[in-house]
């Protein structure tokens, strides 16, 4: 049912000109279930409380509660069409009285961990692109037929937003930065083995797919007391993220996981000085796929011991720093950092195999992400002990990955399984540090079982490849017109 209600919605902002792309799809569906979520709690809340013999105290005005504005009901509990708002009044209640009061809730907010703080933040950074009040109608009665009140319930709602994500992966253009494959993610989240009371962090929060992860898999564990479940809701996940549309989905993606107040922070992690950063803001454990290929201006760069405009190469240095001493992280970045040649790389190499214990290094096929061709490598380590010895494995579903045929859980259980002894196999191999060049810090390495070199070239050898290649191209298409 709620595999066709999604649909229904989807078909809906279809026909709104405001809505092209299923980033689009995700964002609008996103702030009208994030309403309909909160109207399901606080009467939840109101139903705890008057058990208790206590009165609840809402959130929100009653003019702004789902139950007022966008589904009143009548006294068979069905929508009362004399109530319901639409047409040109639905959409200017919105854009003029809604948002507005919402957005109002940041400067109310006790501090960025409440909920209440995550309304005004959320409906600060988005707006209604839906312009007919006819189609908002429409979608509106959509998400009314959804419930989040069971857990199960929460669990079909999360498998179908998780689905909507993907499909903004597979949409290609920026879709997939928001989208790591959840197979992937399940793996990491193995190797590194959270547990109940560590603080789990991603600075490049993307959808919350680390968070919802390894929310599922500390929830899952046996004998969780009352104790450990609050710890869970309030004292585990944290994340930070630049990007408004994927504040607002990692928001609700941890919702529809469970999580009621997401303690994720709209903001610019690489703002932030590294010399300010102190031992009570440090994690225990790191778990992140931080975008790649950007480019930082130089004021953000000054905040960094090792200047680089590259943005992956800046978070792994704010990742280093910001895990605790006997941390543990799993940080997807592209396989070029283990060879590139330019100083910051170096550095970069020679920091992380002296301050932490790069133990398993887990290098991605081709394909792995959907909508980007680039390589990616998975780095694991623990800080506070230099690298002695590192275990490589190359991933290699014997098969063509793409749209169809994409990265599963079965692909990564002979990784998870062999990670745990570090065993030698066709596919895996150690590297003593002693053995690495100590003036260049080189990770590359070829697979002494007759694999791949995981590193083939720099990102330098490659760009000079195209350059004569082109060149080469223009001295034939200069002869072909000589000879024409």
């Amino acid at each position: 049912m709620f595999e066709q209600t999604f649909k229904k919605i989807d078909d809906v902002l279809w026909k709104e000109a405001g809505c092209t792309t299923e980033l689009d799809y995700t964002e609008q569906s996103s702030w009208l279930l994030f309403l309909k979520y909160l109207d399901e709690l606080e009467r939840d809340k109101t139903m705890e409380a008057e058990l208790e013999g206590k009165k609840y105290t809402f959130i929100l005005d009653p003019p702004y509660r789902w139950e007022s504005w966008a589904a009143p009901k009548n006294g068979d509990g069905k929508l009362d069409h004399n109530k319901a708002l639409s047409g040109d009044d639905l959409r200017d209640f919105v854009n003029l009285k809604l948002f507005p009061y919402l957005h109002g809730f940041k400067l109310k907010a006790n501090g960025p961990n409440t909920i209440e703080y995550k309304i005004g933040e959320i409906f600060g950074e988005i707006q209604n692109k839906i312009s007919s009040g006819y189609n908002l109608r429409e979608i509106i009665d959509h998400i009314d037929e959804l419930h989040f009140r069971s857990q199960t319930e929460k669990h079909e709602l999360s498998h179908l937003y998780e689905a909507k994500i993907k499909n903004m992966g597979n949409a290609g253009r920026n879709g997939g930065e928001y989208y790591t494959p959840r197979p992937l993610i399940r793996a990491i989240v193995q190797v590194v083995n959270p547990k109940i009371g560590e603080r789990i962090y991603d600075g490049a929060v993307g959808s919350a797919g680390f968070l919802c992860e390894a929310f599922v898999y500390l929830k899952s564990q046996p004998q969780l007391t009352t104790d450990d479940l609050i710890t869970l809701q309030e004292k585990t996940f944290y994340g930070k993220e630049k990007k408004s549309l994927a504040y607002v989905i990692a928001t609700m993606n941890m919702i529809l996981h469970g999580i009621e107040a997401p303690n994720i922070i709209h903001t610019n992690t690489l703002t932030e000085n590294l010399a300010d950063v102190q031992e009570k803001d440090r994690f225990d454990v790191i778990l992140a796929n931080p975008p790649f290929g950007g480019k930082e201006r130089k004021e953000v760069q000054q905040n960094f011991p090792i200047r680089t405009g590259e943005t992956a190469f800046l978070f792994l240095q704010h990742f280093i720093k910001m895990l605790r001493a006997g941390g543990r992280a799993g940080v997807v970045i592209k396989n070029t950092f283990l060879s590139n040649t330019d100083n910051a790389s170096t550095s970069l190499r020679k920091l992380l195999l002296e301050s932490c214990n790069l133990h398993t290094v887990l290098d991605c096929p081709g394909g792995t992400f959907l909508g980007a061709g680039v390589k990616t490598v998975v780095l694991f380590f623990e800080k506070g002990s230099p690298t002695r010895k590192v275990w490589f494995y190359q991933l290699d579903p014997g098969r063509n990955m793409g749209k169809t045929n994409s990265l599963n859980d079965t692909d990564l259980a002979e990784f998870i399984e062999l990670q745990r002894t570090k065993a030698d196999s066709p596919k895996s191999w150690s590297v003593d540090v002693t053995t690495i060049d100590p003036a260049t810090f080189d990770l590359s390495t070829k697979n002494p079982n007759g694999g791949e070199e995981i590193i083939h070239r720099s990102t330098q050898a490659i760009m000079d490849e195209i350059a004569a290649l082109d060149a080469e191209s223009a001295k034939v298409l200069a002869n072909i017109r000589a000879l024409i």
